[in-house]
């Protein structure tokens, strides 16, 4: 037999409304009576009609994820942070790939938002950054929430000082005696391969080693574009003794060259990346990145949006604080520079 909400509010002894509120996390509920219906509902194991529930609040309890983004690890940490958010508060999800730049995919979006009636829409680079598709959205009053953007005033979502976490990680390199440190940058379009090359930029003028432009290569934030710039920098007359890849997807395309190149990583070749998605520690050696943790941006970014379309006035851009994984993926240089 179904559980209706007519008996969790009887088990808790309080009115329907009170359990809708509950359930919709709106606020003026007392803690103790929110515990109270809360373990009923565990208890019950209810689970709300979502179309019950769209006719009685007049919204869709229905969120979608825009992305386009070449880095699978980093988009399934976020997906599953996102899933966890909108399964807390009963909302269904519903994924919007699109093809970022192509003729028309802003308003394949706000098509997308009209059919499925979406409460709102979460974003992830590089679509944060879309002047376009962010004057779409004000346009249409769709609520959404960005994760990583460029601009961060008067928007909601999650950030990471990705800048300083990028110092902190080339010090660790110089601290172990490197001083040609290589770089691969990620795609142009993401505010991220802005912050990390200006990260390993000021790294170095920090540690006194002068900047040389030979040592940087364009990327994708991809493993594919980790290998052809691992090759272009190893190919140098002066190849780097590390390389910081702007990601580590990117990162395992370098440890893969040095691999067919004989190279051993750490001893020959130190490589770090960032994101510290599972790949990361799938790899051998075990790679040193920083830990953005991915699936809680998902998770916090969703529960701001979830706030915004709850009461305009709520939500914020929450900072989320990064941690250096020190791995077997880095070592002294074989000989000093």
């Amino acid at each position: 037999m179904r559980i209706r909400i007519e008996d969790v509010a009887a088990a808790a002894g309080v009115s329907m409304k009170t359990v809708s509120r509950v359930l919709n996390h709106e606020p003026n509920v007392r803690e103790e009576t929110r515990r109270r219906v809360e373990d009923v509902v565990a208890r019950l194991q209810y689970r709300p009609n979502p179309s019950a529930r769209s006719l009685a609040g007049q919204r869709s309890y229905v969120v979608a994820l825009a992305y386009d983004n070449p880095s699978r690890n980093y988009l399934m940490e976020i997906q599953s942070g996102v899933l966890e958010a909108c399964r807390a508060q009963h909302y269904t999800l519903v994924l919007a790939p699109v093809t970022f730049g192509q003729r028309g995919y802003t308003a394949d979006i706000t098509s997308l938002v009209e059919h499925f009636g979406l409460d709102g829409v979460l974003l992830i680079p590089p679509l944060t950054d879309d002047k376009a598709l962010l004057a779409q959205l004000e346009e249409h009053e769709i609520p959404f929430a960005s994760i990583s953007p460029r601009v961060r005033r008067g928007r909601i979502g999650v950030t990471v000082d990705e800048h300083a976490a990028v110092c902190d990680l080339v010090a660790e390199l110089v601290a172990l005696g490197h001083r040609r440190i290589g770089h691969i940058k990620g795609h142009k379009a993401h505010g991220a391969c802005a912050w990390r090359f200006a990260g390993y930029r000021d790294a170095l003028e920090r540690a006194g080693i002068d900047f040389d432009p030979d040592l940087v290569v364009e990327g994708e934030f991809t493993y594919e574009s980790g290998v052809h710039g691992a090759n272009q920098l190893l190919d140098l007359k002066d190849p780097p003794t590390a390389i910081f890849a702007a990601n580590d997807d990117t990162a395992a395309g370098v440890i893969r060259v040095a691999g067919l190149r004989g190279l051993n990583v750490p001893r020959d070749l130190s490589v770090c990346g960032f994101d510290d998605t599972p790949i990361s520690r799938h790899i051998f050696p075990a790679l040193t990145t920083v830990r953005q943790p991915t699936r809680d941006m998902g998770r916090v970014a969703t529960l701001e949006l979830l706030n915004s379309i709850r009461d305009p006035d709520a939500g914020r851009m929450v900072p989320i604080q990064y941690s250096l994984e020190l791995r077997e993926s880095i070592a002294p240089p074989r000989r000093k520079r």
